[in-house]
């Protein structure tokens, strides 16, 4: 079983929502902890409550996670734990009133979740396979966040869906490629909660789509997703699989 404390962990997105949770939360176990966040205040400030690293970074671009791994290994010593939350939900039709949705709009969504999770991955099982095992053979849990849209993805979700999709058609062959550096790949899948996103929505709506969950009828909470990165990090035989945290929720098409 990987042990949390004094373990370094990574987490982007870590400046609100499901990686601020996250971020918490590892910290309270003894991690190490590097927030890493494109709105630098928001990455500070989280990093100092949890009296961790704050970090800003642009996930999908290579220099700017370089950085960023550099930064956060000279503080902290080397990355075991690397949680992809950064993303971005932007919606839009394929052909909507005012013609085809802008090729810039879909490129930017898939940039944020798709190569940003990549790129952050790469850079974190390079850095593990680097290092001496920890005890068990282990090296390092890389775990990424797709959603069920990548399922289910709703009429004017194409860009995330196809985004979250990717990230769980990376799973298996990273979870593959990286097993004999035993480096383990997981992925959570989240249904409807409680985030920034959510959040910014009229409380009636918020309780509509909560209603809509089979068991629990609410949105999920964060500390609910951070729990599940507890378990996968401490879990070793959990290993390229996708996780969906929705409460049974099967989204419709609109």
């Amino acid at each position: 079983m990987m042990q949390i404390k004094n373990c370094a962990a990574l987490v982007t997105g870590g400046g609100s929502g499901l990686g601020a949770a996250t971020a918490a939360h590892l910290a309270s176990l003894g991690a190490k902890v590097t927030v890493v966040d494109i709105n630098q205040d928001a990455a500070r400030a989280q990093a100092l409550t949890i009296g961790g690293l704050g970090i800003k970074c642009d996930v999908g671009d290579a220099a700017s996670a370089e950085a960023a791994f550099a930064t956060a290994r000279a503080a902290h010593g080397p990355v075991r734990i690397l949680v992809n939350c950064a993303g971005i939900g932007t919606a839009g039709r394929i052909v909507g009133r005012e013609g085809p949705l802008a090729l810039d709009a879909f490129e930017r969504v898939i940039r944020v979740n798709l190569i940003g999770s990549f790129n952050m991955l790469r850079l974190a099982a390079a850095e593990m396979s680097a290092e001496e095992p920890l005890d068990g053979g282990e090296r390092g849990v890389i775990i990424n966040t797709a959603s069920i849209a990548a399922y289910e993805g709703q009429i004017g979700q194409a860009a995330y869906a196809a985004s979250k999709g990717g990230i769980v058609g990376l799973t298996l062959p990273a979870a593959r490629e990286l097993a004999r550096a035993g480096i383990r790949v997981v992925t959570i899948a989240p249904g409807l909660f409680h985030t920034p996103m959510v959040d910014g929505l009229p409380p009636e709506v918020q309780a509509s789509l909560g209603a809509g969950i089979p068991y629990p009828p609410r949105l999920g909470h964060p500390p609910e997703y951070a729990a599940l990165v507890e378990h996968i990090v401490r879990n070793q035989f959990l290993n390229g699989e996708v996780i969906r945290l929705d409460g049974a929720l099967r989204m419709p098409p609109r």
